[in-house]
């Protein structure tokens, strides 16, 4: 569409939770249309989620929340051509796009993480995410990291 923006789509709750939070979550979680298999995937690393926690008081779900709540950046850089040179321009991101980012950084550091199947690194991944730790952390961090020192640069913001 060349001029006015698409209209968003309707996600539906999924079974277990009636969330429509985790609906998007195992929709970026699956590969090659295999939804079931991402249903699967997600819901054996909340299992697994309950059995590790820490805090036995928190439900998966929450824990689960909370860990997307701390890899959830506030701002990012943006290259910007200026007269030649490129500029890393700190922009903040609207919320729909904050969203997207923590659940694809989740995504990726649990793939990339080492276990036995997708759903233990899965899990992995959001217990150190809840505790303000491992890959998905680090790189909100990192982009925070970026943004502070290309703060200079923020009135090239288009």
């Amino acid at each position: 569409m060349r001029k006015r923006r698409p209209k968003k789509r309707i996600l539906l709750p999924d079974p277990k939770f009636n969330d429509t939070l985790v609906t998007r979550f195992v929709n970026d979680l699956m590969m090659s249309g295999k939804k079931n298999i991402s249903y699967n995937i997600f819901y054996d690393a909340l299992d697994i989620v309950t059995e590790k926690n820490p805090s036995k008081e928190k439900a998966p779900l929450d824990v689960w929340k909370k860990a997307l709540e701390n890899i959830t950046p506030a701002v990012e850089v943006k290259s910007r051509r200026v007269g030649g040179a490129t500029f890393q321009v700190p922009m903040q991101i609207r919320p729909e796009r904050k969203e997207s980012i923590s659940i694809k950084y989740l995504i990726m550091f649990a793939r990339k993480r080492s276990g036995r199947s997708m759903a233990e690194k899965l899990a992995a991944e959001i217990i150190a995410a809840f505790n303000e730790e491992g890959g998905a952390f680090k790189k909100k961090e990192d982009t925070h990291r970026m943004a502070e020192a290309n703060k200079a640069f923020a009135y090239f913001r288009f």
